[in-house]
C-alpha cells in the first residue's frame, strides 16, 4: 500500500496532517524513535506504544550487515522480526555510509566500504538498498542519496546533488519493478545540494519528475550553523508539494524541531533522545540536565515536575544518579522513557496547538521555559 497524506490543518506554513499507511495512521507533525538495529534501544514495542511512538525508523544499512536481509524476510519483514505492527520507515543507508569516510569508497555504481563488523568489502548501490528495504518491507522506503559533506563548494555540492539524483532514479526505478508483487509501502525521494540554494531547488525540481508519495531534506545536522539550516527550509519547504508529507532526516534538538514545524516539516527522527538517554542527559521542560552531576546526589525530586512519565512518577535525582553510578540498565530504561515521552509529549502539544490555531502561543511557551537548552546542567 503506497502511503496518502491529508493535510487537516493549518497554522501559518506548520501542518497537522494524517499519513496513512499498511500498518495504520500516523498523525503528524512525528517523530520516529530511531530502532537501529530492529529495536528502539531499551525499549519493548509495547513501551513504545504507551509513550505514544507511532512509527518508527530501522537502519537498512546495519540490517544488512546483520543479521542480514534474508533472516529478517523469514520473518514476514521487520515488523514480524521485531514484533512491531506500527509503521516503519527505514533509510536507505546513505547517510550510515557518509559517516564511515575513511572507509568508503563512491563512483557513479553506488558506494563500496568495508564493513565496521566484519572489516570485508560491501557494495550498495541504489538497488541493493532497495532489494534490502523491500526484504524488510518497511512502509516507508527511501532513495540512495550521496549525503553532501559539510563544508563544501558549490562545485563538490553540484557533483553530490547531481548524483543522488541519478541514484533516485534508479532508486525509483527498481524499487517499484523489483517487487514480486505490489511493494510492501513507497518511497520517498531526498533533497540534497549543501548549503546552496539554487542546488536545493535544483535537487527539487528533479525529484518532482517523479511520483513520490513523500519527500525528505536531508544533509542538514552535519555540523552547519542553525541560521544556515533554517534558511535551506526557508528556501526549500514552501515549493515542496503541498499534498506530500515533508520529512527533514536527523535533525533531533527540541528547539530545532519546534522551528522545522513552524516552517512546514512534518517528520523528524534522531537519535538524539536514547544515546543522551544512555549518557545520562535528560531532556526536561527548562533544558537538559545530566544526571551524573553531583549536584543530584541527595536530590529527591524528579527529573522534572512537569512530566508525567512513568520514570518522573516513580523514581527520583538521587535514585537515577545512583543506578548510572552502578552501571545499572534499569537506569537506561528509566531514561529513555523519559526522554523519548518528553519528544513524543512535544510533539502532541504542537499537533494540539496547530489544530486550535495557537501554534505561536505555543511555541514562546514552550521556548521560554527552555533556559539555555543546549547548556547541560
Amino acid at each position: 500500500m503506497k502511503p496518502t497524506f491529508t493535510v487537516r490543518a493549518r497554522d501559518g506554513a506548520a501542518r497537522l496532517g494524517c499519513l496513512l499507511t499498511a500498518h495504520g495512521e500516523v498523525q503528524t507533525p512525528a517523530f520516529m524513535p530511531v530502532g537501529t538495529y530492529g529495536t528502539v534501544k531499551a525499549m519493548t514495542p509495547e513501551e513504545l506504544t504507551g509513550l505514544g511512538a507511532q512509527i518508527i525508523l530501522g537502519n537498512t544499512l546495519h540490517l544488512l550487515l546483520r543479521p542480514g536481509p534474508a533472516i529478517v524476510a523469514a520473518h514476514g519483514g521487520l515488523h514480524g522480526f521485531m514484533h512491531w505492527q506500527q509503521p516503519i520507515l527505514t533509510d536507505s543507508g546513505g547517510f550510515q555510509v557518509f559517516s564511515l569516510k575513511s572507509l568508503r569508497r563512491i563512483t557513479e555504481e553506488g558506494v563500496r566500504f568495508r564493513s565496521p563488523v566484519h572489516g570485508s568489502e560491501v557494495r550498495l548501490t541504489p538497488e541493493d538498498s532497495m532489494d534490502v528495504q523491500l526484504a524488510l518491507r518497511s512502509d516507508i522506503a527511501m532513495a540512495l542519496d550521496d549525503c553532501t559533506e559539510h563544508p563544501a563548494t558549490e562545485a563538490e555540492a553540484r557533483a553530490s546533488m547531481e548524483r543522488s539524483m541519478r541514484w533516485a532514479l534508479r532508486s525509483h526505478e527498481h524499487y517499484y519493478r523489483a517487487a514480486a508483487s505490489e511493494p510492501p509501502g513507497g518511497l520517498f525521494g531526498i533533497v540534497q545540494g549543501g548549503m546552496h540554494t539554487p542546488l536545493r531547488l535544483a535537487s527539487l525540481e528533479a525529484l518532482l519528475r517523479l511520483d513520490w508519495p513523500g519527500l525528505a531534506v536531508g544533509g542538514l545536522a552535519v555540523g552547519e550553523p542553525e541560521e544556515e539550516r533554517l534558511r535551506i527550509l526557508e528556501s526549500v519547504v514552501p515549493h515542496m508539494p503541498q499534498d506530500r508529507p515533508r520529512y527533514l532526516m536527523g535533525v533531533g534538538r527540541p528547539e530545532d524541531i519546534v522551528a522545522a514545524v513552524v516552517r512546514g516539516i512534518d517528520m523528524f527522527d534522531c537519535v538524539m533522545p536514547t544515546r543522551h538517554a544512555r549518557n545520562g542527559h535528560l531532556f526536561t521542560s527548562t533544558g537538559v540536565m545530566n544526571i551524573r552531576n553531583s549536584a543530584y546526589q541527595d536530590d529527591l525530586k524528579p527529573v522534572d515536575a512537569a512530566c508525567e512519565c512513568y520514570t518522573c512518577r516513580n523514581y527520583s535525582r538521587a535514585y537515577l544518579r545512583h543506578l548510572d553510578r552502578c552501571k545499572e540498565i534499569l537506569g537506561s530504561r528509566l531514561n529513555t522513557i523519559h526522554n523519548l515521552h518528553f519528544y513524543l509529549r512535544l510533539m502532541s502539544r504542537l499537533r494540539s496547538a496547530i489544530a486550535r490555531g495557537e501554534l505561536t502561543a505555543c511555541v514562546r511557551d514552550l521556548l521560554s521555559k527552555r533556559r539555555g537548552a543546549d547548556a547541560v546542567a
